[in-house]
């Protein structure tokens, strides 16, 4: 029996070596480097970067709100005068060819001394406008880099399950060479040969499908990191690294002031803040300083009358104050403000809902968290009893004293467990990810 263990040991040993040598054929790609390129090319955070970026602009030019504002206008225009007169008396005047040139030329300045404090107000908001956008950046981050880790780790679980899937493959070959000699010899009825070939080739499709898994995982991987999906000529570490010391305590602590969506809807709050204060300077009035110049020249080659000029030219400035003063509208501003504080209202019942929404989902993953922490346990455990019920019936079956059932059963065991481990692995990985996305850890 120990001869037989070795033998599986060793044949095991080769499969694993056969695919460590097809993976040297292939550069790793590491996790640093997937969140890497994701953060470079991502689309969904080179879109949150756009958004962010028009705030930006916006905020840039608020304080040019305090300025006045100048223009200036000019212009010139030529005349041409041909006028022929008959008056009572007889007399006529033709006065004909009179060519004449006007050039006018004005600048206006206009500076909002007092709007109730709104321009105030307007720079505030654009600058909490700003700071949203780049918290909107961040939460995006976040979001991308917990699915770039659930996607890169599921690669690593799908090629977990291609190595678990090659070791029942050498399961069910052992199983078709010792019926082969059975039946050869007259210890074993064909049926048992026609069972283990069935089972082989059903592993070889279970093979084939795991392969195309892999390459489904990677061609998400790739749309997340925003290369061409079918650039899947790399590969990945068969290995999942947990962190099995998260405390929940030290999680519900942090949350509330880590949390990305939490700060998203707070800023969202002090906007609408803001916004209350943008309308309610509607109720005062605007006073504004004005000023002007105004130039004026005509010229002409010779004078229709003796009264009128062959050259006029006029400059002047003035200067002085309005102010714009609300008296009835309608009630529009009284409506305007009633409906900030209405939003202001909603944002604030959205934070309570995010809170809600976030504290809700730690607690559920933080159940995950230890239910896969154990479960992983009790997986690991189980496995090597299944291992050695696999071995230990292969053995019995070598020596004629158990059926192919009992060897298929052992073996459809050890898949089972096989793929349980995988999954309770990958499943803490995906916990331990959502929990870090929640705390706001992920970029720490």
């Amino acid at each position: 029996m120990k001869k037989y263990i070795s033998g599986i040991g060793l044949l095991f040993i080769f499969l694993a070596g056969s695919t460590l040598r097809a993976s040297a054929q292939q550069k790793i790609l590491t996790l640093e480097q997937a969140i890497d390129l994701a953060l470079k090319n991502n689309f969904n955070i080179r879109l949150a970067r756009n958004t962010a970026e028009l705030s930006a602009n916006d905020y840039a030019y608020a304080n040019f709100a305090f300025v006045p504002r100048l223009n200036a206008t000019a212009g010139t225009t030529w005349n041409n005068t041909a006028t022929k007169q008959e008056f009572v008396n007889g007399t006529k005047r033709d006065t004909s060819g009179i060519k004449g040139n006007n050039i006018s030329a004005n600048a206006t300045l206009s500076w909002t001394l007092f709007d109730g404090l709104k321009m105030f107000a307007t720079r505030d908001k654009l600058a909490a406008i700003k700071d949203l956008g780049e918290l909107a950046i961040k939460d995006q981050i976040q979001n991308s880099i917990a699915t770039v880790i659930n996607g890169y780790y599921n690669i690593v679980q799908q090629k977990q399950q291609l190595i678990a899937v090659r070791e029942q493959l050498s399961i069910s070959e052992e199983r078709v060479k010792l019926s082969d000699a059975k039946f050869s010899t007259g210890l074993g009825p064909k049926t048992d040969l026609l069972q283990s070939k069935v089972d082989y080739n059903a592993q070889k499709a279970l093979l084939l499908r795991q392969i195309t898994l892999i390459e489904q995982s990677k061609a998400l991987l790739n749309q997340l990191m925003a290369v061409p999906a079918g650039a899947t000529g790399y590969d990945v570490p068969d290995s999942i690294p947990l962190n099995t010391g998260l405390s929940f305590v030290t999680l519900q602590q942090n949350v509330a002031n880590n949390n990305t969506a939490i700060k998203v809807q707070q800023q969202n709050i002090n906007i609408s803040a803001l916004t209350i204060k943008e309308r309610r300077a509607d109720y005062f009035p605007v006073v504004t300083f004005n000023s002007g110049y105004n130039y004026n020249r005509n010229t002409s080659n010779a004078a229709s009358n003796a009264f009128s000029p062959r050259f006029n030219r006029n400059g002047v400035f003035n200067y002085g104050l309005t102010a714009a003063i609300p008296i009835f509208n309608g009630f529009n501003v009284k409506r305007q403000v009633k409906n900030a504080r209405i939003d202001f209202d909603y944002q604030s019942l959205t934070l309570d809902n995010v809170k809600s929404q976030v504290d809700l989902s730690l607690n559920n993953a933080f159940k995950d968290y230890e239910y896969y922490k154990k479960a992983l346990e009790l997986e690991e455990e189980n496995n090597q009893l299944a291992e050695e019920n696999m071995m230990v019936a292969l053995e019995r079956f070598k020596q004629g004293v158990s059926t192919t059932i009992e060897v298929k059963q052992a073996q459809q065991s050890l898949e089972d467990s096989n793929y349980r481990l995988i999954q309770a692995r990958y499943n803490t990985k995906l916990a331990e990810t959502e929990l870090q996305r929640l705390n706001g850890s992920l970029l720490q």
